[in-house]
């Protein structure tokens, strides 16, 4: 008897999954550019669950494969061979109930014609993965893909590239820049304060629902994400340039410093997601929507330039980036760097300083900018002393700059990768 849809439970959530699952490694695309459009006729739980399966699953993608490949002849279609990965991840990683699981993608083969044929091998190899599920607590850390891994360890080496995997696997917990007593807010919200002052929440929330969010006490903002901000350090009313500001956490925080900020960023709509943060938080700033480029202003007493970048510091909050990415567009980006901290250098005022960061991994786009920078511009320097504040250890700093890691404070849930640096000229 063939099984119906509608008496399966969890199958709406676990197609879009699939689907989702498919448009990152078919059709290489961001989870946040087609979540809203594949989940948008789910119910706001299946939703979250569909969003939390796929990410969850890329994660440990390597792992999954690994489970997969001694009863596997060979490589099925990718939509099916994705259905199977999914299937693992939800009997191997989250524990659920092997029939269940099965019936579920067993069904989902049966609704498209191209893969109905499947079903019996979906079927049989699931079960036979329930039978080995002991072996997947034992599987090494998730691999990341050749093409950023190898560059990785040309500039880190094995065993630290193998360390920063180990974390991402793990995800990232939620941490927030609370505008004052973040002692106060960690009690409330039940999480602690990190040693650079950012409250972290180990545990799964809607943030939303939050205590202080709709007061707009606080804001999302990954701990390494808070740094550059608070080594730029401004003076009260400093005219200060957020050069690539959105999704515009740097920008609160300069506000709530009580500097006199120009946010600028090229995208409208992602500015009016900053201009709605600034008006929860009861903040303000000036908004510019333009290209870094070709904005006159200025000139200013310092610029905090996010460049935009590979984002390879991401990957704990962002697992679908490297299964979408395959680096050949990174020479642009590195290009872009370039051009950007010769037009910040250009708007600064006599003494003022550029604080210059990516969230990235790759050492060229952190330090060997700042060599290219010293070459380009002979009065540069690095103005280390600014890089060391509360929460940043001393080795983190070397002669170019502020590396933050993944790996770092591991055992706290860890952190995004940033590099950042403070530049002068004279």
């Amino acid at each position: 008897m063939k099984t119906r849809s509608s008496d399966v439970a969890g199958l709406a959530a676990r197609r879009a999954a699939l689907a989702l699952l498919d448009a990152v490694l078919l059709e290489k695309r961001l989870l946040s550019e087609v979540l809203l459009q594949r989940t948008k006729d789910l119910s706001p739980e299946d939703r979250a669950r569909s969003q939390r399966l796929v990410t969850e699953a890329l994660r440990v993608l390597d792992r999954c494969d690994r489970m997969l490949g001694p009863h596997l002849s060979k490589r099925p279609a990718p939509h099916v061979m994705n259905a199977l990965r999914m299937g693992v991840f939800e009997i191997c990683a989250m524990g659920e109930a092997a029939h269940g699981v099965v019936n579920a993608y067993v069904t989902l083969m049966q609704e498209r014609p191209k893969s109905s044929h499947f079903k019996g091998l979906v079927n049989a190899v699931l079960r036979k993965v329930d039978g080995d599920k002991a072996k997947w607590d034992v599987l090494p850390a998730p691999m990341l893909p050749k093409w950023l891994r190898k560059p990785l360890v040309v500039d880190y080496g094995k065993a630290t590239v193998a360390a920063m995997e180990a974390v991402q696997a793990k995800g990232a917990p939620l941490d927030l820049t609370v505008k004052s007593d973040p002692e106060g807010w960690a009690k409330t919200l039940g999480g602690e304060v990190l040693p650079n002052g950012s409250v972290r929440l180990s545990r799964a929330v809607q943030v939303t629902k939050l205590d202080g969010f709709a007061a707009g006490e606080w804001w999302v903002q990954d701990a390494a994400a808070s740094l550059p901000a608070r080594i730029l350090s401004p003076e009260k009313g400093d005219h200060v340039l957020d050069m690539c500001a959105a999704p515009g956490g740097k920008t609160l925080q300069l506000a709530a410093m009580g500097a006199h900020v120009t946010a600028l960023d090229i995208s409208e709509s992602r500015m009016g997601r900053v201009q709605e943060n600034l008006t929860r938080c009861a903040l303000s700033a000036e908004i510019a929507v333009g290209d870094a480029l070709e904005y006159e202003g200025g000139p200013f007493d310092a610029i905090l330039l996010d460049a935009p970048c590979t984002a390879t510091g991401t990957i704990r909050r962002h697992p679908d980036l490297p299964y979408v990415k395959d680096g050949s567009d990174f020479p642009g980006l590195f290009e872009l760097q370039e051009h950007l901290i010769d037009r910040a250098l250009g708007m600064l005022k006599p003494g003022g300083k550029l604080v210059y960061c990516t969230c990235s991994l790759l050492i060229d786009e952190g330090e060997e900018q700042v060599r290219d920078a010293k070459t380009r511009h002979p009065d540069l320097r690095v103005d280390l002393d600014a890089l060391r504040i509360n929460g940043v250890a001393p080795e983190w700093i070397g002669e170019e700059g502020l590396r933050t890691r993944p790996d770092y404070w591991a055992e706290r849930g860890g952190m995004d990768g940033f590099f950042i640096t403070v530049l002068r000229r004279g």
